[in-house]
């Protein structure tokens, strides 16, 4: 096999990848109400089913893509995948509720794997003229994942049952795994040689599981406790990084780049902002406008499809111009289409609710691709790695954050019960409530896009 073909093979690799994990979230979202009904979940078990991939795969990204760093990133990529369809599998044979949650949450570990190193070997293979157009041809399947996900769900759950969109992404990770054997040269970053931090990867776990955990139990007074634990184990996490000499994470990256702090700040805020959406309007759809679940995924296609189609653009505009401001334009879009969804009630209409999810794709494709590739570009080859691994982490920690925020939210209003007709007002008020949360958090995220500074040399 060429150079060339190598190439393209390690693309559709990568590719394939970024396609795999938001297809089965998007999908698994649409599903959700169908599976909870089976398996007796209340409302905030419902949240654990997405939230335990999130956290798992938060806990384990910057480690992982240290380990890729010094021992190759091929070879973490392909273990990634196979964990991943392995747990896909074991999914389909869910007997209890907290099977499902503990497979979601191995699916997570293996998915980390797959982040911390798909986007790192794509940057690797690819000369700084082209990153941003393959960096959006790759966010461009992330998207097309999420736009056939909610359709191929809700399908797939009214024809034969929701444990078919696991044997479908089983076999999507089966191609992943063949794709990645056919790719000859193992590529590794400058790290090679490194010592790991083992300690310090115990207590960077520590700290973010307890941090995650105690969102998800707010506001009891455990939750505050372990809030603070997880703090002080990160103060201890951040005091050793800076002190050994192969750092699990390298601090002065955010401490003396500030490209990549602040990208990865707006990264952190973007997806806080953005990931509820789904998931809320998933439940609005079935529980308020009485939608099936293919109902649904045909509403919810509009924001990927929109996504899918701007991300190359994106990618290719910030080859060119100052990703610091298309993303920034990104981002105000975001709040443009968050605000609507504020007022939404039972008599909204559903072209309304395309209209908000048009919007809000048109701004993350915006923000994402650029974004990528400014916080990539900011770092040395011998970073790679680690840089993709800490965006990755930004991606996961926001999306646990704004599932932490739904849930304490449900928690407070909704209560330990599951959702039916009788409480449709209180999931009602408590939608209204978290996309008001949402849109402030994402106007104040416009500002830290902005901070980055420039990316390209005058």
């Amino acid at each position: 096999m060429t150079d060339k073909q190598q190439l393209y093979v390690l693309l559709f690799a990568t590719t394939t990848s970024a396609f795999l994990t938001p297809f089965m979230g998007s999908a698994v979202n649409v599903a959700l109400p169908i599976i909870a009904k089976e398996l007796s979940m209340t409302a905030l078990a419902m949240g654990w089913v997405a939230t335990a991939f999130l956290l798992a795969a938060a806990i384990t990204l910057v480690p992982l893509g240290r380990l890729a760093d010094i021992y190759g990133r091929k070879r973490i990529f392909l273990y990634g995948a196979i964990i991943f369809t392995v747990a896909s599998l074991l999914c389909i044979w869910s007997p209890t509720q907290t099977f499902l949650i503990v497979m979601r949450a191995i699916q997570g570990i293996g998915g980390a794997m797959i982040f911390s190193t798909g986007t790192a070997m794509l940057v690797s293979a690819y000369p700084a003229g082209d990153r941003g157009k393959m960096l959006g041809i790759n966010i461009a399947a992330v998207y097309i994942g999420l736009t056939v996900g909610p359709f191929i769900g809700g399908l797939l759950t009214e024809l034969w049952g929701w444990r078919y969109i696991f044997i479908f992404t089983a076999l999507l990770g089966a191609m992943v795994i063949v794709l990645t054997t056919g790719i000859n040269k193992e590529e590794r970053g400058g790290a090679k040689g490194e010592s790991f931090d083992l300690a310090g990867s115990l207590l960077y776990a520590v700290a973010l599981f307890a941090i995650m955990y105690g969102i998800s139990l707010l506001p009891s007074r455990m939750a505050v406790l372990l809030i603070a634990s997880g703090l002080i184990c990160f103060i201890f996490f951040a005091y050793r990084q800076l002190q050994i000499p192969f750092p699990l994470l390298n601090i002065r990256l955010f401490l003396d780049n500030r490209v990549f702090a602040f990208s990865n700040l707006a990264a952190l805020i973007n997806y806080l902002a953005t990931f509820a959406v789904t998931f809320l309007l998933s439940l609005y759809l079935q529980h308020i406008k009485m939608l099936t679940p293919s109902q649904t995924g045909l509403v919810l296609i509009a924001e990927p499809i929109v996504q899918a189609f701007f991300s190359p653009l994106a990618g290719r505009l910030s080859d060119r111009y100052e990703p610091q401001i298309i993303s920034s334009i990104g981002m105000a879009l975001n709040v443009v289409g968050l605000i609507p969804l504020i007022f939404i009630s039972n008599d909204t209409s559903i072209h309304y609710i395309v209209i908000c999810l048009i919007i809000l794709g048109v701004g993350f494709a915006l923000f994402s691709s650029p974004n990528v590739n400014a916080t990539m570009s900011s770092v040395e080859n011998k970073f790679y790695g680690i840089a993709s691994a800490t965006l990755g982490t930004m991606r996961l920690v926001g999306q646990m954050l704004s599932m932490g925020i739904t849930m304490l939210i449900f928690a407070v209003i909704i209560g330990n019960q599951t959702i039916s007709k009788a409480n449709n007002p209180l999931l009602l008020q408590s939608t209204q409530i978290i996309f008001i949360i949402l849109a402030v958090i994402c106007t104040v995220g416009i500002s830290a896009s902005l901070a980055r500074g420039r990316v390209h040399e005058k």
